[in-house]
Formats: structure tokens, sequence, C-alpha cells
């Protein structure tokens, strides 16, 4: 992909990496990118998705009788998946540097800056905490009577055109954090990874800008990754052996075309291969 001076928004400050706007096209040449990267490291990449799986399946075994606790589950699943996804970015960073990795080499990527990757691990928990207590709050507000969780909430929906406004306020309650997260972790994860000079602040100050100048590009790729994600549940997990990889190779690319660094890539701006 090349690119024009004109591309790039100007941000002459060393401690940040410049900001791309790009074309609405892009997320689909990402995932064609990041397909491509899974077919060149199947056994690693797929790796990953198995371990996704079997979390999946691990939330369902020991979570499903249990409402809260599924909810809890569900919802730190989706908090920790962008630093689970650590190692497919990093065979990403190798193939672009015309490397090949194994499952074992890419965890080692997380190393470079692990303390800074944990300091986002926290502020991701804290916000699943916030989700938390929140739920609870708006329970005990709202619908004292109701178990605060979503079973207990779909149970006696039907029940009161109140309780459906309560699931709707719930739902988008939940939502709203899940698109929060997303916008911190699309590009700041990948950074702290390829960047290891870098600190967490810088890496979700550096997302939180990538989203503001390509808001309807970001938006579109949210709404893909949660449709591919909803095929991988739908699938009873097994179909995120195969998805999750894909759209962490692709989230790699994502990154690789929203930021760059003394106005160039840390590596050669993705094609559409």
């Amino acid at each position: 992909m090349a690119l024009e001076p004109s591309s790039l928004l100007l941000e002459h400050d060393a401690a940040r990496p410049a900001i791309r706007e790009i074309g609405a096209d892009r997320p689909f040449a990402w995932l064609a990118a990041g397909w491509a990267d899974l077919r060149a490291n199947p056994i690693a990449s797929l790796a990953y998705g198995l371990l996704f799986a079997i979390a999946g399946d691990l939330i369902v075994v020991f979570a499903w009788r249990n409402g809260k606790l599924f909810i809890a589950a569900t919802s730190g699943f989706f908090l920790i998946a962008p630093l689970l996804a650590g190692g497919l970015y990093e065979i990403s960073r190798q193939r672009a540097a015309g490397l090949r990795s194994t499952f074992f080499s890419s965890l080692a990527g997380g190393k470079r800056n692990i303390v800074e990757l944990t300091k986002l691990g926290l502020v991701l928990a804290a916000i699943g905490l916030l989700w938390e207590r929140s739920s609870n709050f708006l329970f005990s507000l709202l619908a004292p009577s109701v178990a605060p969780d979503l079973l207990g909430l779909l149970a006696v929906m039907n029940q009161s055109a109140e309780m459906r406004d309560m699931l709707f306020i719930w739902l988008l309650s939940g939502g709203l954090l899940a698109l929060l997260v997303f916008f911190i972790a699309v590009v700041s994860v990948p950074l702290l990874l390829d960047r290891p000079q870098v600190g967490f602040l810088t890496a979700m100050h550096t997302s939180l800008r990538a989203v503001s100048h390509n808001l309807p590009v970001i938006l579109l790729w949210a709404a893909l990754v949660v449709i591919l994600t909803t095929l991988g549940f739908v699938t009873l997990f097994f179909g995120l052996v195969v998805l999750m990889p894909w759209i962490g190779h692709a989230t790699w690319h994502a990154y690789r075309d929203l930021v760059a660094w003394d106005g160039q890539p840390a590596h050669a701006a993705p094609d559409d291969r």
C-alpha cells in the first residue's frame, strides 16, 4: 500500500507516532493479510485458536448453571482476548520481517515489554470490575428483586415492559464498555509488542487517537470482529479455532496500517495479499 504524504496526520512529537487516515475498505484488506499470515503459519496460529476454543468450552462447562458467573467469565474472556492474542501479533510481526514462527517462539514476544503489557492488563481488569459493579448497581436500582445476571433477567423480562427496558439498558451499558475496551486495545497491544520502549499510557493514547481519526473505519472493524466472534460462539466454540487467529493476525495489520513512526511504519505497510 503506497503512502501519500497527505495520508499522515503530521504530529511532530518524538514521544508518539503519527496516525494515518485510512480508507473504508482497509478492514477487508486486514482480513486478507491476516488470512495470509494464518496460512503461512498454520500450526502456531491454530494452536492459539485451540486455546481460545478450550477457554470458551470451559466457561460453558463450569459456569453455565450460574448466570452471574457465566456473564463474568464471558466478559473476562473478551477483556483478556487482546492480550492473549499477543502471540498472534508476534507471528505476524516475524513474518513481516521474513521469519517463520513456532508457537513457543511467538510466546517470547511479550517478554520484550512485559511490564507495560501488565499495566495495560490491569487497566482492562479495572474496566471489567467497573462492569461488574455497574451491572449490580443497575439491577439493584431498577430491578431489586431480580438476580443480577442475564439468566435471571431473561426469566422475568416478559412480565413487563420495564423488564425489557432493563435488559436494553443493561446490554447497552455492557456494549459501551466493550467498545471502550476495543478502542483502547485495538492499537495499544500490538504497539507495545512492537515497540518495547513505549509505555502503556502512550500506547493507550495512540490507540484512542487512531480511533478518533478513523472512527467510521474502526467501527466497521469492530462490527466485523463481533460478527466473526459470534460465528465462533454459535459453532460451540469450534469456529474460534480458526476465527480467533484470523482476527488476531488481521489486528496486527490494522496496527501497521494506522500507526507510523517518524513518518514511516514500524515495518513495511501491509499489502493486499
